[in-house]
């Protein structure tokens, strides 16, 4: 195959003119074309008046050699491709390895067992997708929560209900399977090249369902409200796992894949003696705006998004009392959500459907919170921090697990205009509060800087009847539980490796399943002796 980059596609053209562009770079005809594919899709925004695609293709072509031989193009090359490897197994392990929690890194790590014969056994606190749906209903209608089985807990975990959004900064080929095995479980063929992929909510609840079954046709076993009450560790090695406070299963190999909500189960590994320290991460509020705004802003044209889909951005500022303030999973066309996942606590979250066609688009707007302001030298310190906010926000919007929300305008002191005020996408429902009697200080000073300052970087950001619903306190972990950087055990306990997004080491639903396929090898190489 021959890779050719850097191919423009303007408005209003056909992907057709994909392969007559990159026939012409190569300098030759699309009946030499024996199959071609695309490999990347990216979107440049950077001038309104010139908003184009730009595609890397791989294409299979007659005497291949021989045209590379006389072209010298450096958008053109050999095309390569990383395929995944699968480590070496050299003998069966005494006790079936063990996950607990299967959002993306326990999924993950499950599959990849499964496929080597390994027969993972998994226990997820929270119930299968659909029934999780119908307790998320109950959540948005009625304002009834259930705390095992809710946004934040369940089948898929926290990413399944935020869109399936697939982004991220690392950098490692495990990414490729991660995204291969999507699409083999039902994700769109898409979500190997476009720019930002993504799977949706609608979506995604299939795919993970279809992974699920598959883990179980290979030998693997789910196991659905069970809750792993205790960790079994004897001589400084794990040696199996309480489930729901009464029945101990053995396994000398523990794959510890908690969301970062999992904040019982964080006290539970402290008080068993499990090395874990705090962790900065963010808090703030989603701000609401409608999409037909934010595609003007971007595109110039509302009309562009037909062809370019729906607009997107991703800012950030600093404050100058030295707070970062950033936007964070944004979500076109999207819904804030519930996430709360304790009694009496409000948090919020945005998600998505896959065509992404609400009327409103929302986004964490986040402001930077550090490890001081916990104003405790406890491990789990910025948990108490999240939990305070959450208490303040479920009694400042009334209970029934509604949100504080404040028009943009008035948060920012112009109260002078009501027109145009975005309606909220939030169920169970919002109440208007002054957000400055929910967050610190330093938080909603940061915040009143950044939105006009980003309101200069897309035009109607910072309008006043744009929307904030608080709190999103669940950005990231707010704890590490400590881990060997070789061989991926916790420095507490052989045997156990602390994996993904909730034990401090990933961000999303990519890296939280890369790290899970990583934690999947170091078991395997603790089984071979390694």
């Amino acid at each position: 195959m021959v890779r050719v980059k850097n191919i423009k596609l303007r408005y209003g053209q056909s992907k057709d003119n994909l392969l007559i562009t990159a026939c012409k770079k190569l300098k030759i005809s699309p009946e030499s074309v024996q199959e071609w594919s695309i490999f990347k899709e990216s979107l440049d925004v950077r001038k309104k008046e010139d908003i184009f695609y730009i595609y890397t293709l791989d294409l299979k072509i007659k005497n291949e050699n021989n045209v590379l031989k006389h072209i010298k193009n450096p958008d053109i090359q050999k095309a390569e491709y990383t395929k995944y490897e699968y480590p070496e197994l050299k003998k069966e392990p005494e006790y079936r390895p063990i996950i607990v929690g299967f959002g993306p890194a326990g999924m993950f790590a499950a599959l990849i067992l499964a496929q080597m014969g390994l027969k993972p056994i998994v226990f997820e606190r929270g119930k299968n997708v659909y029934d999780r749906m119908k307790d998320i209903r109950l959540l948005m209608e009625e304002g009834r929560l259930n705390t095992n089985s809710n946004i934040q807990f369940g089948e898929g975990g926290a990413g399944t209900f935020s869109d399936g959004k697939l982004t991220t900064r690392i950098k490692n080929p495990r990414c490729r399977k991660v995204l291969e095995e999507f699409v083999k479980h039902g994700a769109p063929e898409e979500i190997m090249y476009v720019h930002n992929p993504h799977i949706g909510t609608d979506k995604l609840v299939d795919v993970v369902k279809n992974i699920r079954e598959d883990i179980i046709n290979s030998g693997g076993e789910i196991n659905f409200n069970s809750t792993v009450t205790g960790i079994k560790v004897e001589n400084g090695e794990v040696k199996g796992v309480v489930v729901n406070g009464k029945e101990m299963f053995l396994s000398g190999n523990v794959i510890i894949a908690l969301g970062h909500s999992a904040r019982d189960t964080f006290e539970m590994l402290y008080n068993t003696g499990i090395k874990m320290e705090q962790k900065p991460f963010a808090i703030g509020a989603r701000i609401e705006h409608s999409q037909e705004m934010i595609n003007k802003a971007q595109y110039g044209k509302s009309e562009l998004a037909e062809f370019f889909g729906p607009a997107e951005y991703k800012l950030t500022y600093t404050a100058s009392n030295g707070r970062g303030v950033y936007t964070f999973c944004m979500c076109p066309g999207g819904y804030v959500v519930p996430a709360a996942s304790e009694e009496e606590m409000t948090a919020v979250n945005g998600m998505s459907y896959y065509l992404r066609n609400g009327k409103n688009s929302n986004s964490a707007l986040l402001v930077q919170i550090n490890t001081e302001d916990f104003k405790s030298n406890h491990p789990l310190g910025g948990v108490y921090f999240q939990r305070e906010i959450e208490k303040k926000a479920y009694k400042l919007s009334g209970g029934k697990y509604k949100a504080p929300a404040q028009r943009v305008g008035d948060f920012l002191g112009d109260c002078s205009t009501k027109e145009n005020n975005v309606e909220t996408t939030y169920k169970p429902g919002i109440t208007y509060c002054n957000l400055c009697e929910l967050f610190p200080s330093y938080v909603t000073e940061a915040m009143k800087e950044a939105i006009p300052a980003m309101g200069r970087k897309i035009k109607g950001f910072d309008s006043a009847g744009a929307l904030l619903v608080a709190p999103e306190s669940r950005s990231s972990s707010p704890v590490r539980i400590l881990r060997d950087l070789k061989s991926g055990e916790s420095l507490s306990a052989k045997g156990l490796f602390p994996s993904g997004e909730g034990a401090g080491y990933a961000g999303g639903i990519m890296s939280a399943a890369v790290d899970g396929i990583l934690s999947a090898e170091m078991v395997v190489k603790r089984i071979n002796g390694i």
